[in-house]
């Protein structure tokens, strides 16, 4: 069975609580490089969503102009 796929918002807390956990010194060197790796592909994947949601609304738009 696939794993479900991490909502935009589930992304964010998990990258807000990564960005606590540095901010609180919470983190070996160790850990501290693995969560920077996971925090980047949680803003990868944050940016793509927006970007794909910004074409979505964008085609919406147009759709509905055209149709007036």
């Amino acid at each position: 069975m696939a794993a479900k796929k991490e909502t935009y918002s589930q992304a964010i807390e998990r990258l807000e609580k990564i960005v606590r956990q540095i901010d609180n010194n919470e983190l070996d060197i160790d850990t501290l490089s693995e969560k920077i790796k996971d925090a980047n592909e949680i803003i990868a994947s944050c940016s793509a969503k927006l970007m794909k949601a910004d074409v979505e609304i964008e085609k919406l738009l147009e759709e509905k102009w055209q149709s007036e």
